[in-house]
């Protein structure tokens, strides 16, 4: 019997990556999943792979910076299985790579609305179910800048995971003794699309070619975060709300330096790197380089 054995679990951007790993993750150990996309397609498909492995899985399509919409895959959790045990606010958006002023207000404002609205949005809904039984899981994924760091280039995206880790584990602290686990993830670098398959402003591509590298000293499968979160999601973290965790830490990434080094050291031949960058046109012209 697996330690999700009769739990229900809401995955927010759970047709690909490391939701669609977490899916997977949770039905291998006896759970149940509703996921939700913005893409009806994309839910269908992968409720349809999660089925044919035997899984007890349903989703539909779902905006999570819509309120509407996020109470309906709520309303759908509970026609479905009779209720949901867990919610993860695994859904995010990055904005194109380049200077903020530079990424049009649209794509930037599109992070904000996926990320931090999206996820208030989601642990509204979920804690909504959770606070009057006294249970329950809420997840939150963060991702790079959660630390409060700047991160030039990808301030939208950053500054949404600082704000997420403050909210959550500020939610943790109001309703620490409600009985509810209200928990922080950081999954790290993983190699999905979301990290390969890349869009920077037109003018600052060049300023990506060292993700390959990167890429190959600290990403990791989904797979391996996506257990995690099914642990934070079991009887295992009972009593433990307010954990922030991260999948990265200083000796893993010590560590992936030292094999590239030793690679380059030794003249190993890289792996191919699969990374796509599409370029999308500056919002406004480009700062003149090296005088007026």
């Amino acid at each position: 019997m697996g330690i999700l054995q009769d739990i229900t679990l809401v995955i927010t951007g759970g047709t690909r990556g490391l939701g669609l790993a977490i899916a997977k993750a949770a039905v291998a150990e006896g759970g149940r999943v509703v996921i939700g996309s913005r893409s009806a397609d994309a839910v269908d498909a992968a409720v349809a792979g999660l089925r044919s492995a035997g899984a007890s899985a349903t989703g539909i399509a779902c905006d999570v910076s819509d309120l509407a919409q996020v109470e309906a895959l709520a309303e759908h959790a509970v026609a479905t299985f009779g209720g949901f045990d867990a919610w993860i606010n695994n859904a995010g958006y990055a904005a194109p790579y380049g200077p903020t002023m530079h990424v049009s207000p649209g794509a930037f404002l599109r992070t904000v609305q996926t990320n931090v609205i999206g996820t208030y949005h989601g642990s509204l809904v979920a804690l909504r179910a959770f606070l009057p039984a006294g249970r329950g899981k809420l997840i939150n994924i963060l991702g790079r800048g959660d630390d409060g760091r700047p991160s030039p280039n990808q301030t939208g995206y950053a500054a949404s995971k600082a704000y997420l880790r403050s909210f959550t584990l500020g939610l943790a602290q109001e309703y620490r003794n409600a009985g509810v686990g209200i928990f922080a993830y950081n999954p790290g670098m993983m190699t999905t699309d979301f990290l390969t398959d890349l869009q920077a402003v037109s003018g600052y591509e060049d300023r990506l070619k060292v993700m390959p590298t990167v890429i190959r000293m600290w990403a990791h499968p989904p797979e391996i975060p996506a257990r995690k979160v099914v642990w934070l999601a079991s009887a295992a973290t009972d009593g433990k709300t307010g954990l922030h965790l991260r999948a990265m830490n200083p000796g893993q990434m010590l560590g992936g330096a030292l094999r590239e080094g030793l690679r380059r050291l030794t003249g190993q031949k890289p792996a191919a790197a699969d990374l796509k960058v599409a370029l999308v046109p500056a919002a406004l012209p480009l700062p003149r380089r090296g005088g007026r």
